[in-house]
Parts: structure tokens; sequence; C-alpha cells
């Protein structure tokens, strides 16, 4: 990629020129656009016509790809609350929490843009398929919006791939249609194991694919990215997740494929600095 065009992506991302895609009629970020280029100084909107989508619509593109993720065994209920106060600010995509946690956040996120997303079979992947299923069903009940669950690590690297298959495809039936991300943890495999879990991902029906749960040696890699990307080619969306700590990190994910990050950090990455959170 040349200069101009990270420079480019970065004024995308970060809504300083329009996004490559068009714009939907009657988009208010659009409409504001027009009217900022045409010398308005201040406006005056309907309190009663706009909302918490409305509000959104002109939050930078990057902030709508970002997961807001706290996944710590010692978490607060405090923390929890903080977490959704910022997604409602900065317009995250959602909030990433452990499950304990999916009812305070769906309290906090009621009627808001962002959503609520949990993580299943958390850290290992290493609980069995019906165990899995109710976890997510439990989830569902107490307001969890999207779910990210944990491959069968063990199995897959011990080629028991329809039992991988049907691990994620348990998971996606208890989801009732809400989007479930699969977690590779790629540090864990080789390339072959990388296609072999994004084809698998794909045959039970999950939404993405996702490279970390944050716990592992290490996270999130272009590379793993976009072989993920060249994998499931445009028919999932690919999660960068464990280690994206900066805005140059996520200009990197972006660019190899992702369209999803995972980050406790992204408040700091829509300002511009550098964060040294784990995940």
């Amino acid at each position: 990629m040349t200069d101009a065009e990270k420079t480019a992506l970065a004024d995308r991302l970060t809504g300083r020129a329009p996004s490559a895609s068009a714009p939907r009629p009657g988009d208010l970020s659009t409409a504001l656009e027009r009217m900022i280029g045409a010398g308005a100084a201040r406006f005056g909107l309907r309190a009663d016509k706009t909302g918490p989508a409305d509000a959104c619509a002109l939050a930078p593109p990057l902030a709508r790809l970002i997961d807001h993720t706290v996944l710590k065994p010692d978490t607060t209920e405090a923390q929890i609350r903080e977490l959704c106060a910022e997604a409602r600010e900065y317009c995250f995509a959602s909030v990433c929490v452990s499950p304990v946690w999916v009812p305070v956040a769906a309290a906090e996120l009621a009627g808001q843009t962002p959503l609520v997303c949990t993580v299943i079979g958390f850290p290992h992947g290493a609980n069995r398929a019906p165990v899995k299923a109710f976890e997510t069903e439990q989830a569902v009940a107490d307001g969890a919006d999207e779910i990210d669950m944990v491959i069968g690590i063990a199995l897959l690297k011990s080629e028991r791939y329809a039992e991988v298959e049907a691990d994620i495809r348990a998971v996606v039936e208890a989801a009732q249609g809400r989007t479930v991300k699969v977690i590779l943890e790629t540090a864990l495999l080789t390339d072959e194991e990388k296609v072999i879990a994004c084809v698998l991902s794909q045959n039970a029906g999950a939404d993405f694919v996702k490279t970390s749960t944050g716990f592992a040696q290490s996270g999130a890699s272009p590379q793993d990215v976009a072989l993920m990307r060249r994998v499931v080619g445009q028919s999932m969306g690919v999660k960068a997740s464990g280690g994206v700590r900066s805005a140059e990190d996520a200009y990197a994910m972006v660019e190899a494929g992702a369209t999803r990050l995972g980050a406790s950090a992204g408040v700091a990455i829509l300002k511009g600095l550098t964060s040294d959170a784990s995940y």
C-alpha cells in the first residue's frame, strides 16, 4: 500500500473523508456534511426526530468497527458500567464482556446503538458442545446480541474436524439468528489449521472468524487476518483481536481485511494514542 493509499484509509476510518461506500439516501451524516460544505456553522434539530442511532451516524467509521472489550477475570461491575458509558459516548459497535456481566451491559445499553457481545467457551474452547449451546442460550436470554465463541482448539489440533464443526453449529443454532464469531486462537494454530478452522466455521453457518482471545502468547497479526480473509472471501466477517493498541494497528488490520476489531484500547485508538493494554 502506498503512502497516499494509507492516508486515504486513515482519512476514511476517522471520518476526515467520505467513505468509499456510497451513502444511503437520507443518511444524517451525509446531509450534515453537505450543509457544512455549503457554509453552515450551526444546526437546529428536533429532539423527537433524533436518537442514539442518529448521533452515532456522525461517529468516525473506525469507532463502528470496534468491539469495546473487557474480559479480565477481576473486572468489577463499576468497570462494566464505565465500559458501557464509553461505548455510548464513542459509538462503538459493541461492548464485549464476560457472560456474568451481560445483564448489566444489556440494561446499560438498552435503546442505544452499541450492541452487547459476550464470549462462550472462553478462553480455551474446551467445553463440550452442549455446554457451549446452553451457555449461549443463557447469554441470549440475558440480552446478548452477539456471541464470540472459542473453537474447540484441542479437537481441531487432533483432526476431529466433524466434532469441531458440530460444536460451532450448536452455538450458531443456540444463538437464534444473532451474530456468531468463531475465535480460532491463531497463535496456537499452523497456517493449515487456520485454513481448516475458517472452512469449518463457514460450513457451520457462523458470521465471523476471529483471530484471538487475548489470552494466548500473541494476538492478531495482519498476516493472519489476510489469510483468514482469503479463505472466507467476502461471505464472512473477519475480526482482529488481541494486541490492537493504536490507530496504526487498527489501520493495518483493516487494510489486511478485518471488518471488526476487538480491543480494550478503543478510546485510546480514537484519540490517536497507543495503549499498553494486553487485549
